[in-house]
């Protein structure tokens, strides 16, 4: 029995959304549970193509499947995939060779590679977070620990926005086809995120939230800059943002989330701001 299981989420348009009551805004931007135990979950998007899911080996080591709206025989046969560690020690095995990741690590597996998980403790499992877009050449297999990031520390605490962020893929690092991520640390008193904000119609973009206490929660904001609307999500849970749509957020305590990007362009600064008197 395979231990893989996926969705397909349609693209929405900016007109369609605006319409949205709550559990329709939720049921479109809203990713269901990533990280369920002993499984392999992904979410097939048709925005940039991109794939979000999460993988968590407990009794065993999970692989990789092909899922038939990538039309391929084996997943990364014409994608390239980036997994995110955010749970205990774990490993991430390219083509034979096994990627040793603690909390907060990257692995970056390319085109055409062969992909498996395992944790070191089925007591601490690993939660391996799973970002996927199309790839056009095979670059390779690459670790990178958080301590390698390119970090950069922004804001302060009078704007509540106090915060690291972690870029693990940008144009001077790894070589990608298209995927850019990164995360997002907010300082304690910070809540605030991406704030002013921005859209970038060039490429889509997933968030997913997490090192949240159990009662906290984060509104995401999202929507045209004129026609916002937000999300309620709790620890571990993420949301897909069309290019057309600001992505941006507030908690009840801080935070960190890691953002993923496909498109047409790997610049980092390339967006459009949004001023604050034109946000509505």
């Amino acid at each position: 029995m395979s231990q893989t299981h996926y969705t397909n989420r349609f693209a929405i348009d900016p007109k369609t959304a605006a319409k949205f009551n709550t559990e329709e805004l939720r049921e479109n931007f809203l990713l269901p549970p990533l990280f369920v135990n002993d499984t392999v979950q992904l979410h097939y998007t048709n925005y940039d193509r991109m794939i979000v899911g999460g993988a968590v080996p407990v009794s065993g080591s999970l692989e990789l499947e092909a899922i038939k709206p990538t039309g391929t025989k084996s997943f990364l046969d014409r994608r390239e995939l980036i997994v995110v560690n955010i749970g205990g020690k774990g490993t991430v095995t390219v083509d034979g060779t096994a990627f040793e990741t603690g909390t907060r690590d990257m692995v970056y597996a390319g085109l055409g590679a062969k992909v498996s998980f395992a944790s070191a403790s089925a007591d601490a499992p690993a939660k391996f977070y799973l970002l996927s877009a199309p790839a056009h050449a095979a670059y390779p297999a690459k670790h990178i620990s958080i301590n390698d990031a390119k970090r950069v520390d922004l804001g302060s605490q009078a704007t509540s926005n106090e915060r690291s962020i972690f870029q693990f893929i940008h144009p001077e690092g790894v070589k990608t086809c298209q995927l850019v991520v990164g995360m997002t640390s907010l300082a304690p008193g910070s809540v605030w995120n991406t704030m002013p904000c921005h859209i970038h119609d060039r490429r889509m973009e997933a968030y997913l939230y997490f090192d949240l206490p159990e009662t906290a929660r984060v509104f995401h904001f999202l929507g045209e800059p004129s026609e916002t609307r937000h999300l309620v999500l709790k620890n571990e849970e993420a949301a897909l943002s069309p290019g057309w749509s600001i992505h941006s957020g507030a908690g009840t305590a801080n935070y960190s989330f890691i953002w993923a990007m496909a498109g047409d362009n790997v610049d980092y600064t390339d967006v459009d701001l949004v001023t604050m008197d034109d946000l509505k």
